[in-house]
């Protein structure tokens, strides 16, 4: 396959997943970052960056499960969820499920825009950045990426 053939890229087996998952980490991870930044610094302006990253990254997370689906679908032919295929979906979902709880918990503070997250929110948000890399290092192994070899 030709690195410029744009229709074998695209409608490859597998190519979806591993390019659109990167939108919902990458958002949600930088959504933390500037949580931190805006309690760290008083920051209101880093306040309403973390949430319209946190509220992108909830809008984008059911397109990447919907593509690691199909992924399971049409790469590895639907294979028996067990071992790493089964920990990651598990990780994966737990997480997309952690980004919409804490989406909900703060759409449901927009009332109070300079009022910082607690101790809480911030300690399950860094939870949630967790099984993150626990979901992706494991998909890491399922797509063959990391091999477990040195």
């Amino acid at each position: 396959m030709s690195p410029f053939d744009l229709k074998a890229a695209l409608l490859a087996k597998h190519a979806q997943h591993p390019v659109v998952i990167h939108f919902p980490i990458a958002l949600f991870i930088i959504s933390v970052v500037f949580d931190l930044l805006a309690i760290w610094r008083s920051n209101p302006t880093m306040l309403k960056a973390a949430y319209y990253n946190l509220v992108a990254a909830a809008l984008t997370a059911p397109v990447a499960i919907a593509s690691g689906l199909t992924a399971w679908q049409w790469q590895l032919e639907g294979a028996k969820l067990k071992g790493n295929l089964l920990l990651h979906l598990v990780f994966a979902l737990s997480a997309s499920g952690m980004i919409w709880l804490l989406c909900a918990w703060r759409f449901r503070q927009r009332k109070l825009p300079h009022r910082t997250p607690g101790i809480t929110y911030i300690a399950l948000a860094l939870a949630t950045v967790l099984l993150i890399a626990i979901a992706g290092h494991l998909g890491g192994f399922v797509s063959g990426v990391e091999s477990g070899a040195t």
